[in-house]
């Protein structure tokens, strides 16, 4: 399901129209990639949580010619999901 799929189906759903849940929707992603930004983490009881994690300095290599590069420190976005989320999933 792509955003495009989910606003169509959130709109089928609720009744509300399709425009009204497009700017729910992106404003939710924002304000969490916002947050995330922030190093804030956000929470969603029953659903999830998306927070910022330090990724270590490591040493790789180049998949065409093999050679040894450094990769750099950097943060990355992570997802876990709640206990409620798995439960549906399963």
């Amino acid at each position: 399901m792509n955003k495009k799929e989910l606003i169509d189906k959130v709109a089928e759903e609720t009744g509300y129209h399709k425009k009204e849940i497009k700017d729910v929707v992106e404003s939710v992603l924002a304000t969490v990639s916002k947050s995330l930004a922030k190093d804030e983490k956000v929470q969603l009881v029953g659903f999830g949580t998306f927070e910022v994690v330090k990724r270590a300095a490591r040493e790789g290599r180049n998949p065409q010619t093999g050679k040894k590069i450094k990769i750099s420190e950097r943060k990355v976005p992570k997802f876990r999901p709640g206990k409620a989320f798995k439960e549906e999933v399963k």
